[in-house]
């Protein structure tokens, strides 16, 4: 009696040609993604729209806090880079140009507008109480109903 269990791969092992999915196509990205860092966020702004240059754009975000991403520090962009470019040491395609903002500066941007909607749904339920009548109650429901059917 020989034992063959030594010698057997086990079947969880092998490999089976039904457990691999085709390949499906897929249109090409408009845009390719950068390489994350640690620390940053990444962002494509416009710097031109119809090859007309839109300066208070780009100057708008740079006062911001974004600055342009050096094509060295994205060594796989830099295929990317052609034409005639307004930022050479950028990566532009198309009239946008990649830039980069820290992460923490987006952070306090999201809270800022927070804050803002915030402030401005105070300010209506304020005024939506401000102008209840006693005989005549207004609710304040914030939620939506989705109903299907013949509406009966």
């Amino acid at each position: 009696m020989t034992d063959t269990t030594l010698t057997r791969t086990p079947r969880n092992l092998e490999k089976r040609d039904a457990d691999t999915r085709p390949k499906a196509w897929a249109p090409p990205a408009l845009l390719p993604d950068p390489e994350p860092e640690a620390g940053f966020v990444f962002r494509w702004i416009r710097v031109a729209s119809l090859n007309q240059a839109d300066p208070a754009n780009i100057s708008s975000k740079f006062r911001e806090g974004w600055e342009p991403v050096k094509s060295a520090t994205q060594p796989s962009m830099q295929m990317f880079v052609g034409g005639n470019p307004k930022f050479p040491d950028g990566i532009e395609i198309g009239g946008l140009l990649l830039c980069k903002c820290p992460s923490e500066f987006m952070d306090q941007r999201a809270a800022y507008y927070q804050q803002q909607a915030e402030n401005q749904m105070t300010s209506v339920d304020n005024n939506l109480m401000r102008e209840s009548d006693a005989r005549m109650p207004l609710f304040n429901q914030r939620q939506s109903e989705v109903k299907f059917g013949k509406g009966t």
